[in-house]
Protein backbone atom coordinates (compact mmCIF):
# COMPACT_ATOMS: atom_id res chain seq x y z
CA UNK A 1 0.00 0.00 0.00
CA UNK A 2 1.17 3.74 -0.88
CA UNK A 3 -1.39 5.37 -0.21
CA UNK A 4 -4.82 5.74 1.09
CA UNK A 5 -8.32 7.68 0.64
CA UNK A 6 -10.20 7.29 3.84
CA UNK A 7 -14.10 8.49 3.09
CA UNK A 8 -16.65 8.95 4.49
CA UNK A 9 -20.64 11.40 4.36
CA UNK A 10 -22.26 12.84 6.96
CA UNK A 11 -25.37 14.57 7.17
CA UNK A 12 -26.30 16.17 10.64
CA UNK A 13 -23.06 14.41 12.84
CA UNK A 14 -22.07 17.37 14.44
CA UNK A 15 -21.88 14.96 17.92
CA UNK A 16 -19.92 11.54 16.11
CA UNK A 17 -17.58 14.01 13.79
CA UNK A 18 -15.38 15.45 16.04
CA UNK A 19 -13.95 11.19 17.27
CA UNK A 20 -14.58 10.57 13.74
CA UNK A 21 -11.99 12.78 12.52
CA UNK A 22 -9.58 11.79 15.35
CA UNK A 23 -9.94 7.86 14.61
CA UNK A 24 -9.03 8.74 11.17
CA UNK A 25 -6.23 10.74 11.28
CA UNK A 26 -5.06 8.42 13.61
CA UNK A 27 -5.30 5.78 11.43
CA UNK A 28 -3.56 7.14 8.60
CA UNK A 29 -0.73 8.72 10.85
CA UNK A 30 -0.49 4.96 12.04
CA UNK A 31 -0.08 3.20 8.78
CA UNK A 32 2.76 5.78 7.62
CA UNK A 33 1.33 6.25 3.98
CA UNK A 34 0.68 9.27 1.73
CA UNK A 35 -3.75 10.01 3.12
CA UNK A 36 -6.50 11.85 2.69
CA UNK A 37 -9.67 11.86 4.72
CA UNK A 38 -12.17 13.28 2.37
CA UNK A 39 -15.86 14.26 4.26
CA UNK A 40 -18.76 15.38 2.52
CA UNK A 41 -21.36 17.13 4.01
CA UNK A 42 -24.68 16.42 2.51
CA UNK A 43 -26.29 19.60 3.19
CA UNK A 44 -26.31 19.21 6.90
CA UNK A 45 -28.73 21.69 9.28
CA UNK A 46 -26.49 21.39 11.90
CA UNK A 47 -22.57 22.07 12.65
CA UNK A 48 -20.86 19.16 10.89
CA UNK A 49 -19.43 21.15 7.87
CA UNK A 50 -18.04 24.14 10.48
CA UNK A 51 -16.61 21.11 12.77
CA UNK A 52 -14.52 19.83 9.48
CA UNK A 53 -13.63 22.96 8.19
CA UNK A 54 -12.25 23.73 12.12
CA UNK A 55 -9.95 20.16 10.85
CA UNK A 56 -8.86 21.09 7.11
CA UNK A 57 -7.20 24.13 9.31
CA UNK A 58 -5.36 22.13 11.68
CA UNK A 59 -3.93 18.88 9.01
CA UNK A 60 -4.29 20.09 5.44
CA UNK A 61 -4.64 15.84 4.41
CA UNK A 62 -8.38 16.34 5.84
CA UNK A 63 -10.80 17.66 2.85
CA UNK A 64 -14.29 19.19 3.32
CA UNK A 65 -16.15 18.65 0.35
CA UNK A 66 -20.00 20.07 0.59
CA UNK A 67 -23.20 19.82 -0.84
CA UNK A 68 -25.56 23.19 -0.31
CA UNK A 69 -28.49 20.95 -0.28
CA UNK A 70 -29.27 17.57 1.26
CA UNK A 71 -29.13 15.38 -2.08
CA UNK A 72 -29.28 11.81 -0.38
CA UNK A 73 -26.76 9.10 0.92
CA UNK A 74 -25.96 7.70 -2.83
CA UNK A 75 -25.52 11.12 -3.44
CA UNK A 76 -22.97 11.75 -1.10
CA UNK A 77 -21.04 8.65 -1.52
CA UNK A 78 -20.51 9.30 -5.33
CA UNK A 79 -18.89 12.40 -4.78
CA UNK A 80 -16.56 10.71 -2.11
CA UNK A 81 -15.72 8.39 -4.52
CA UNK A 82 -14.99 10.62 -7.75
CA UNK A 83 -12.72 12.96 -5.14
CA UNK A 84 -10.78 9.92 -4.03
CA UNK A 85 -6.81 10.34 -5.38
CA UNK A 86 -5.19 7.41 -3.85
CA UNK A 87 -4.33 4.23 -4.49
CA UNK A 88 -6.73 2.37 -2.29
CA UNK A 89 -10.21 3.75 -1.11
CA UNK A 90 -11.85 3.26 2.18
CA UNK A 91 -15.33 3.56 2.73
CA UNK A 92 -17.49 3.97 5.54
CA UNK A 93 -20.00 6.39 7.37
CA UNK A 94 -19.38 8.69 9.92
CA UNK A 95 -21.96 7.66 12.48
CA UNK A 96 -19.03 5.67 14.01
CA UNK A 97 -21.01 2.57 14.21
CA UNK A 98 -17.36 0.72 13.19
CA UNK A 99 -13.62 0.81 14.30
CA UNK A 100 -11.65 1.71 12.07
CA UNK A 101 -8.47 0.03 13.15
CA UNK A 102 -10.50 -2.83 11.84
CA UNK A 103 -9.74 -2.05 8.20
CA UNK A 104 -6.38 -4.21 8.92
CA UNK A 105 -9.14 -7.25 7.73
CA UNK A 106 -9.55 -5.52 4.50
CA UNK A 107 -5.71 -4.93 4.27
CA UNK A 108 -5.28 -8.53 4.45
CA UNK A 109 -7.36 -9.67 2.13
CA UNK A 110 -7.00 -6.19 -0.88
CA UNK A 111 -3.56 -8.07 -2.49
CA UNK A 112 -6.00 -11.14 -3.99
CA UNK A 113 -8.73 -8.85 -5.00
CA UNK A 114 -10.02 -5.67 -6.33
CA UNK A 115 -12.45 -4.95 -3.46
CA UNK A 116 -13.38 -5.95 0.06
CA UNK A 117 -16.29 -5.65 1.59
CA UNK A 118 -17.07 -5.99 5.13
CA UNK A 119 -20.17 -7.67 6.72
CA UNK A 120 -21.61 -7.15 10.27
CA UNK A 121 -20.63 -9.51 13.24
CA UNK A 122 -23.93 -9.28 15.52
CA UNK A 123 -25.21 -6.50 13.68
CA UNK A 124 -26.34 -3.60 16.69
CA UNK A 125 -29.54 -1.99 15.62
CA UNK A 126 -32.80 -3.18 15.98
CA UNK A 127 -35.27 -5.73 14.75
CA UNK A 128 -37.08 -4.63 11.75
CA UNK A 129 -34.01 -2.96 10.62
CA UNK A 130 -31.84 -5.89 10.69
CA UNK A 131 -35.10 -7.64 8.77
CA UNK A 132 -34.91 -5.36 6.28
CA UNK A 133 -31.59 -5.62 5.67
CA UNK A 134 -31.73 -9.19 5.27
CA UNK A 135 -34.89 -9.05 2.86
CA UNK A 136 -32.94 -6.22 0.98
CA UNK A 137 -29.63 -8.25 0.68
CA UNK A 138 -31.41 -10.96 -0.45
CA UNK A 139 -33.04 -9.70 -3.41
CA UNK A 140 -30.13 -7.57 -4.62
CA UNK A 141 -28.14 -10.76 -4.88
CA UNK A 142 -31.13 -12.51 -6.81
CA UNK A 143 -31.13 -9.69 -9.27
CA UNK A 144 -27.28 -9.35 -9.70
CA UNK A 145 -25.63 -11.96 -8.47
CA UNK A 146 -23.68 -10.02 -5.66
CA UNK A 147 -21.61 -12.76 -4.10
CA UNK A 148 -21.66 -10.97 -0.50
CA UNK A 149 -23.84 -11.58 2.28
CA UNK A 150 -24.40 -7.93 3.51
CA UNK A 151 -24.82 -5.59 0.64
CA UNK A 152 -24.95 -2.44 2.22
CA UNK A 153 -22.32 -2.50 5.01
CA UNK A 154 -20.59 0.79 4.84
CA UNK A 155 -16.98 -0.45 5.62
CA UNK A 156 -15.31 -1.09 1.83
CA UNK A 157 -12.17 -0.88 0.58
CA UNK A 158 -10.99 -0.74 -3.22
CA UNK A 159 -8.46 -0.41 -5.45
CA UNK A 160 -9.08 3.16 -7.33
CA UNK A 161 -8.32 1.60 -10.59
CA UNK A 162 -11.00 -0.60 -10.21
CA UNK A 163 -13.40 2.24 -9.74
CA UNK A 164 -11.76 4.32 -12.36
CA UNK A 165 -14.88 5.23 -15.37
CA UNK A 166 -17.56 3.74 -13.68
CA UNK A 167 -20.53 6.19 -13.17
CA UNK A 168 -23.03 5.87 -10.26
CA UNK A 169 -26.66 7.22 -10.53
CA UNK A 170 -28.14 6.24 -7.29
CA UNK A 171 -28.66 8.92 -4.72
CA UNK A 172 -30.39 6.93 -2.15
CA UNK A 173 -29.51 3.72 -0.61
CA UNK A 174 -29.20 1.55 -3.80
CA UNK A 175 -25.95 2.85 -3.96
CA UNK A 176 -23.86 0.34 -2.20
CA UNK A 177 -25.88 -2.24 -4.14
CA UNK A 178 -24.95 -0.21 -7.14
CA UNK A 179 -20.95 0.34 -6.59
CA UNK A 180 -20.96 -3.57 -6.20
CA UNK A 181 -23.09 -4.72 -9.43
CA UNK A 182 -20.93 -2.56 -11.39
CA UNK A 183 -17.27 -3.69 -10.27
CA UNK A 184 -19.08 -7.50 -10.80
CA UNK A 185 -19.82 -6.32 -14.74
CA UNK A 186 -16.50 -4.94 -14.73
CA UNK A 187 -15.02 -8.59 -13.70
CA UNK A 188 -13.39 -7.44 -10.86
CA UNK A 189 -12.75 -9.85 -7.48
CA UNK A 190 -14.66 -9.16 -4.93
CA UNK A 191 -14.01 -10.29 -1.53
CA UNK A 192 -15.70 -10.39 2.48
CA UNK A 193 -14.65 -10.51 5.33
CA UNK A 194 -16.73 -10.20 9.26
CA UNK A 195 -15.89 -6.71 10.95
CA UNK A 196 -17.52 -5.41 14.07
CA UNK A 197 -20.87 -3.52 14.37
CA UNK A 198 -21.68 -1.03 17.69
CA UNK A 199 -24.69 0.99 18.21
CA UNK A 200 -24.21 4.88 17.07
CA UNK A 201 -23.43 6.65 19.72
CA UNK A 202 -25.12 9.80 18.91
CA UNK A 203 -27.91 11.46 16.72
CA UNK A 204 -30.19 9.25 14.44
CA UNK A 205 -30.22 7.12 11.46
CA UNK A 206 -32.01 8.61 8.25
CA UNK A 207 -31.68 6.26 5.53
CA UNK A 208 -35.25 4.19 6.68
CA UNK A 209 -37.28 7.13 5.87
CA UNK A 210 -40.67 5.82 3.77
CA UNK A 211 -39.83 8.02 0.87
CA UNK A 212 -36.11 7.41 0.96
CA UNK A 213 -36.89 3.47 0.40
CA UNK A 214 -39.45 4.43 -2.02
CA UNK A 215 -37.09 5.52 -3.71
CA UNK A 216 -34.80 3.26 -4.01
CA UNK A 217 -36.57 0.22 -4.94
CA UNK A 218 -37.31 2.53 -8.10
CA UNK A 219 -33.70 3.14 -8.78
CA UNK A 220 -32.94 -0.86 -7.88
CA UNK A 221 -35.19 -2.12 -10.86
CA UNK A 222 -33.76 1.19 -13.26
CA UNK A 223 -30.20 -0.50 -12.38
CA UNK A 224 -31.36 -3.90 -13.29
CA UNK A 225 -31.99 -3.04 -16.64
CA UNK A 226 -28.96 -0.35 -17.16
CA UNK A 227 -26.92 -3.93 -16.26
CA UNK A 228 -28.30 -6.86 -16.88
Amino acid sequence: MTSLSILFPCYNEEANLPGMLEEAVKLGEQYGVDYEVIVVDDGSADRSAAIVQEWTRKNPRVRLVQHSKNEGYGAALGTALRSAAKDLVFLTDGDRQFQLSDIEKLFAKIDSCDAVTGYRLARQDGFYRRLNGRLWTGLVKLLFGLPVRDVDCAFKLFRRRALEGLEFHSRYLLVHAEILARLKKRGCRIEEVGVPHYPRPAGEATATKFSSVLKTFVELFKLYWRIR
